[in-house]
């Protein structure tokens, strides 16, 4: 903890005016730090959002986020900005320490701070982080669903309620940039390639991953199909007494949790791990029961238990959660044609996961695809699928990934990016869509080519379905 004295001699630099960004200036200045927002944009939003800031006193400057202001004691940088920044060139330059919000509030945290269970992942950590502070919930913790998601960290840890717990989901961004953090636990669910023009390499990417285990009390979770998660928990320096425990699919071994006849069993936290076993939940518990789902259960109930949750409360948290939309939701069924919207689906491994939970599949996918390539994808996903419908920039690449793999398999390419061009995808699916199949939106791209975001994306999914079962009533 940096005690509230010292901030007060501060001149601090807050580097981007979004949320997280404004959280941060707002809770510097009202501890006394002399605060400068810098951004490099200058639209009507940016001025609306500069002048707010200017009328708490908070200096901003719009249109040059390449200089350090003269006097910067500390940068604060937002989720996104890269370590190639200038801005961080030249606070380096100047020996000047840059941190993120993640950083900020663990530093701004009280003597009895409610302890942190941290989640990471390449996908899956929204609805993990949400899984857990139901659980939580469940068992009667007063918790917050914070970090990547949610409120931002800064506030919740600044608030006067007296949390006892927080989930905290952690991007790959904000762990680069936060050195201090110390978690009770955490999890890393999975790792496959995904911000690579940010971090470099793979291997920095996972290193930034691993950080969140470093200076664990009690558990660090890794995922057992995964050895790149096992293998950060190995290299992690943690407290003396903190436990490996992985999660599995399948029947766990000691220090363990996993599935035996469908049901979620505890062979971690239970007093004899070589001859017990908790049952914790059924799989028809978890919804959707999902194969990557059950993964993200299993991570969730890892972490409730490493914090005392007894098995109840796992049980009852996981059956009043309800995951977000956009993620494997099933908008509806037309014709005896399931129609789900995964369009949070915005990279091949989460496609991945999400085309391994149906068996015959009418595939819309495309989008911007980040530098990602496809075969792999197709080549595994291959035997389960009726057709493809591409939409995007990028489609060529996963339609010349289907050729290669697949080439049994029809594919309805749609050169349009106009506001109609769902409608049409979604109609053309229906055509090659059978009775028992399953119409799946699971991208495997970006959305920003067509869409504002991935929840607008998934909007026009939802209503081009909606139109579809109108017309076909």
């Amino acid at each position: 903890m940096t005690p509230v004295s010292e901030w007060q001699s501060k001149n601090v630099t807050v580097a981007g005016l979004g949320v997280s960004g404004i959280s941060a200036a707002r809770a510097l200045a009202g501890l006394g730090a002399s605060v400068t927002v810098v951004d490099g944009g200058s639209s009507e939003a940016h001025r609306e959002r500069a002048a707010s800031l200017e009328g708490d006193g908070i200096s901003v400057r719009l249109g040059d986020a390449e200089t350090l202001p003269d006097g910067t004691d500390l940068v604060v940088t937002s989720p996104g900005w890269k370590p190639s920044s200038p801005l961080f060139a030249a606070a380096a330059a100047a020996g000047v320490d840059v941190v993120g919000d993640v950083e900020i509030a663990w530093r701004l945290r009280g003597p009895d701070a409610a302890p942190w269970l941290a989640i990471t992942g390449t996908n899956g950590k929204t609805t993990t982080t949400r899984m857990l502070a139901s659980i939580l919930e469940a068992a009667g913790l007063r918790t917050a669903a914070v970090g990547n998601i949610g409120t931002p960290i800064v506030d919740v840890v600044l608030s006067e309620e007296p949390y006892d717990v927080l989930a905290v989901e952690l991007s790959s961004y904000q762990l680069h940039w936060a050195p201090s953090l110390r978690a009770h636990s955490a999890a890393v669910l999975n790792l496959a390639p995904d911000h690579l023009d940010w971090h470099g390499s793979m291997e920095a990417y996972a290193a930034d991953k691993g950080r969140v285990y470093e200076g664990n009390r009690i558990a660090c979770v890794y995922n057992v199909a995964d050895k790149v998660t096992e293998d950060l928990v190995r290299e992690a320096d943690v407290e003396e007494g903190c436990r490996a425990v992985g999660f599995t699919l399948n029947a766990p071994a000691p220090s363990q949790l996993g599935v035996v006849d469908g049901i979620l069993v505890d062979r971690a936290f239970v007093p004899d791990r070589q001859k017990q076993a908790q049952e914790l939940a059924e799989i028809s518990d978890v919804q959707p029961p999902a194969p990557h789902n059950i993964a993200n259960a299993l991570a969730a109930a890892a972490l409730a238990r490493a914090f005392g949750v007894q098995a109840t409360a796992v049980r009852d948290g996981l059956r009043a959660f309800r995951p977000d939309a956009h993620r494997i939701e099933h908008v509806a069924d037309v014709a005896e044609v399931a129609y789900v919207d995964d369009s949070k689906a915005t990279n091949t491994h989460a496609a991945e996961a999400s085309l391994a939970s149906y068996e015959s599949i009418v595939w819309i996918a495309g989008g911007l695809a980040k530098g990602a390539t496809f075969d792999e994808l197709v080549t595994k996903s291959a035997k389960r699928l009726r057709g493809a419908v591409l939409i995007g920039a990028d489609r060529e690449l996963i339609r010349e990934a289907l050729a290669r793999h697949a080439p049994e398999v029809p594919v309805v390419d749609l050169d349009r990016t106009d506001t109609g061009a769902m409608s049409e995808a979604v109609r053309r699916a229906a055509e090659l869509a059978r009775p028992g199949d399953t119409v799946l939106m699971a991208p495997a791209c970006a959305s920003m080519d067509m869409f504002t975001n991935y929840n607008k994306r998934g909007e026009a999914f939802a209503d081009a379905v909606r139109e579809l079962g109108s017309t076909s009533a």
